[in-house]
């Protein structure tokens, strides 16, 4: 029996959702649906002006014989503000301060929809870079980066400072702390990162940049390239050994560990104000 067009495009929507980033070709949504080329062009252009309104994403419909569909999850600059005031409102909590001025952010990266939009915030400004593998550090920053790297449909890796038998052989780098100038040792598995990946760094929390410096070592090890830094809160300091950055959250604490001033990050200069692909695409 002959699939519903209402039918197929709920379908249709599910696998385009499932596989981002990914070019499905026409002919495999007609076989499976058994429909004409010209039909299933008639549904993905529905669905591209759906995704477009509701700001789910950007489908792209390539013509040719090695054409088809490709879907990048993104999402609006009007939806990033509301969900980061958001995230500004649960952080401005004195008890949320920590010991080094740390911030607690366990309660709030255990929440899927919190990572599911924190991962599609922070893919929309590679919207149209090849990002090969997403790395961070083994802390609390690893269900942040496996939510950026589903949304842009890549591997993500742990770089520890610890030796696991299970890794196998592991290649390592020494750095240094951002202000406590402690010396660390980072590795990572040989295995988990092909040789010239371009990667996107990943982390929940960053001060000074030393943890994020040593995983950018860690990536020229391998011959790679750092493709960027994103993080979800920053914190005050005199000097940061990185410049370049984006960070959804800016927390300044006191020497006595209270909160000072928790605000928006530089997120919307670095991934909307310059990303003029993004622009491109989501005019309507």
């Amino acid at each position: 029996m002959k699939i519903r067009r209402s039918d197929r495009l709920v379908d249709m929507t599910r696998y385009l959702l499932a596989h981002p980033r990914t070019l499905i070709s026409l002919t495999k949504f007609a076989d499976q649906y058994e429909s004409a080329k010209s039909s299933i062009s008639e549904d993905l252009a529905i669905l591209k002006r759906t995704f477009l309104q509701n700001g789910t994403g950007i489908l792209e419909t390539i013509p040719g014989a090695a054409g088809g569909a490709k879907f990048t999850p993104i999402m609006t600059e009007a939806e990033a503000e509301n969900f980061v005031d958001g995230l500004v409102n649960e952080i401005s909590d004195e008890t949320r301060v920590l010991p080094g001025g740390y911030v607690y952010l366990s309660d709030l990266l255990g929440q899927p929809w919190i990572l599911e939009k924190i991962g599609r915030l922070i893919a929309t400004q590679y919207i149209k870079e090849p990002i090969d593998a997403v790395i961070t550090a083994a802390t609390k920053g690893v269900p942040v980066a496996q939510s950026v790297a589903e949304a842009l449909n890549v591997p993500f890796v742990i770089a520890r400072n610890d030796t696991k038998v299970t890794e196998g052989p592991t290649m390592s780098v020494n750095y240094v702390t951002g202000q406590a100038k402690r010396l660390e040792k980072m590795e990572l598995s040989r295995r988990s990162l092909p040789m010239g990946s371009r990667v996107l760094i990943v982390d929940d929390f960053m001060k000074a940049g030393g943890t994020i410096r040593g995983m950018e070592s860690l990536v020229r090890e391998f011959e790679g390239t750092v493709a960027g830094v994103a993080v979800v809160v920053e914190g005050e300091v005199e000097h940061r050994v990185i410049d370049k950055y984006s960070a959804l959250i800016h927390v300044n604490t006191d020497k006595e560990g209270g909160l000072l001033d928790v605000r928006a990050g530089n997120f919307k200069t670095e991934i909307y104000q310059d990303n003029s692909q993004l622009q491109q695409l989501t005019k309507k």
